[in-house]
């Protein structure tokens, strides 16, 4: 997502909106009523004029006639009347138009979203995704719901009122269209500038709520290490910086706004002046000329007000801009159209076969290089090493995150690539080192291991990780919010619920990373049994840091620098003197000390 300014595709024009009609069109029915109150409104603010004219003329050429001029206000209050209706209902089938379609763009961008890969989230910050989804859906709700009513009103309202200007006077109001090209240039001189700065004053407001995100994210680690005034000073910098492009998109507009009311405005004025000659003539009435005066103040005002809603558009064409980025996202990894079926019932076989990977933000650098392991059903291999080594790795490629960029990674002999995602995960139950609580309650946590599972299965699989205990003191039970990340659990208390969440999910492979790293002794020991009763007749991967997790593991597989540099079991790999041993004694000895 560049941020340049001057790099931005001619697509951010006003051609950006097409992506908001497109998700306008779904309603029809809403546009026509719109439509229809937008015009009558617009009629019946043109026919104010008129009214003006019959009461002026009647009340100085009646002769006393009370009834004509009584005639002539009811006339213009029903004209008011009229107006006052097909405003309300302009306003509320734009407004409803306004929402519905902002909502319909969240869903489709989010619906988009959890399609894409993680490569996709590496190279761009969540935090500023955030920002797409709530400022820039903002800008486009305000676009939908009250700019494009407003510049149509004016557009019709305008145009309406240059054809009354005709019917009063063909002289003034020719002589007032000569001025028009004059109007014309500068808003489309000064507005491309207004475009590009609208561009740039968005892209610094998500950086303005991507700090935010990430600061009130990571509070206590700004106040372990004491980095409160660094963070004030890098939001305020991110915050000036909001403001010089917006100060500079302002004055741009204020000149633009300037001087085109001071060119409409002057028209009108000298224009007048030959009107006042007319009337003193008698070419023209006192009517004629006040409704002129009335309909060419309307029509200065809404192409006056047609400069300020060209800038909104450019504005909202910006955000369609960015949001249309986000929808136009094709996930890299995707089911291919003919999907070869994994074989039922599962087989549990996970194997890897000569595969050379590299991540895409470090493509220098090989994750695994030529790699090759077969792990065969109801086997638990344990995969260790230094840090660095591939061993997450695996796991990412087994849940078909990335595909390797040679060799294949097999399940249940179907290679991933030809396989649907989804069936895929669907067979797999991961617990990861780092793990993920949902600002949800407890049962929808555990739920999205099987989202159609009962109470009594929730808390079977909540016995089976010990963490029924701890679930059970919550004020609320299964019901009780968990908070932001689960703030309202201990680390290892949000390690246990999300081994229950893998338990319930009873998938034929298990993925454990590091399962049991954030627990007391106690604890571990417990979940520990309670896994060992998981991994029967299953297939399960450990990524081990702690090596006395896996010294039951039926095998032990050494990694270094994305390669096998050992393999056996915890006694024969202690004898051999290799890395493990190392590991081990390092580990052991610190433990022992």
């Amino acid at each position: 997502m560049a941020q340049d300014i001057e790099a931005a595709p001619k697509a951010r024009k006003l051609s950006s909106l097409a992506m908001v009609w497109q998700f306008a069109a779904r309603y029809p029915g809403h546009i026509a009523c719109a439509a229809m109150a937008l015009v009558v409104a617009s009629g019946a603010t043109v026919a104010i004029p008129y009214g003006f004219k019959r009461v002026i003329d009647r009340g100085f050429s009646s002769g006393g006639d009370t009834h004509a001029v009584s005639t002539a206000f009811y006339y213009l209050l029903m004209i008011v009347g009229v107006l006052a209706l097909a405003t309300a209902f302009r306003y509320y089938f734009v407004s409803w138009l306004g929402e519905r379609v902002v909502g319909d763009i969240r869903k489709a961008v989010h619906a988009n979203l959890v399609t894409l890969a993680p490569r996709f989230f590496e190279e761009n910050r969540p935090s500023e995704i955030a920002s797409r989804m709530t400022s820039d859906t903002s800008v486009i709700e305000q676009i939908v719901g009250t700019t494009v009513s407003v510049a149509l009103r004016n557009l019709f309202t305008g145009f309406g009122g240059v054809v009354y200007l005709f019917v009063l006077s063909p002289k003034l109001a020719g002589s007032l269209m000569i001025g028009i090209p004059l109007i014309v240039v500068p808003i489309v001189v000064l507005g491309r500038r207004v475009r590009s700065f609208s561009r740039a004053s968005q892209d610094r407001i998500a950086d303005v709520g991507a700090i935010v995100a990430e600061t009130l994210g990571a509070m206590k680690i700004v106040q372990a290490f004491g980095q409160e005034e660094r963070e004030k000073g890098r939001f305020a910098t991110a915050v000036e910086a909001t403001f010089g492009v917006a100060k500079r998109r302002i004055f741009i507009r204020a000149i633009m706004t300037a001087v085109v009311i001071a060119l409409i405005f002057g028209s009108i004025t000298l224009v007048l002046k030959e009107g006042v000659t007319d009337v003193a003539a008698g070419r023209l009435s006192g009517g004629s000329i006040a409704a002129f005066v009335l309909t060419g103040g309307l029509v200065a005002g809404a192409f006056g007000a047609l400069t300020e809603v060209y800038g909104d558009l450019l504005r909202g064409a910006g955000a369609a801009g960015r949001l249309s980025e986000l929808l136009a996202e094709r996930p890299e990894i995707k089911a291919p159209a003919d999907p070869v079926p994994l074989p039922v019932p599962a087989r549990g076989r996970l194997s890897f076969e000569h595969v050379t990977f590299r991540y895409p933000t470090r493509p220098d650098t090989s994750a695994l290089h030529d790699f090759s392991l077969d792990v065969a059903l109801g086997e638990t291999v344990a995969v260790v090493g230094p840090s660095g080594a591939g061993k997450s790795t695996l796991l990412q490629l087994a849940q078909r995150f990335y595909d390797p960029q040679l060799g294949a990674v097999r399940l249940d002999g179907v290679d991933l690539r030809e396989a649907d995602p989804a069936e895929v995960r669907a067979r797999l139950a991961m617990v990861p080192q780092e793990t993920v609580i949902f600002a949800a309650s407890a049962r929808d946590n555990l739920r999205y291991g099987r989202w159609d599972a009962s109470d009594a299965e929730l808390w079977a699989a909540a016995e089976a990780a010990n963490a029924a205990n701890f679930l059970k003191a919550l004020p609320q039970g299964l019901d009780t919010f968990m908070g932001e990340g689960g703030a309202r659990l201990s680390g290892g208390q949000r390690q246990r619920l999300a081994i229950a969440r893998a338990i319930l999910r009873d998938s034929p492979i298990l993925l454990l990373d590091e399962a049991t790293s954030a627990l007391d002794a106690e604890s571990e020991r417990l979940v520990q049994d309670a896994l060992e009763r998981l991994m029967e007749n299953r297939t399960t991967v450990v990524i081990a840091h702690r090596l006395a997790t896996v010294r039951a593991a039926d095998r032990i597989i050494v990694m270094d620098e994305g390669r096998i540099v050992e393999a056996g079991t915890h006694d024969s790999l202690s004898a051999a003197g290799g890395l493990y041993a190392r590991l081990a004694r390092l580990q052991f000895e610190g433990l022992a000390a």
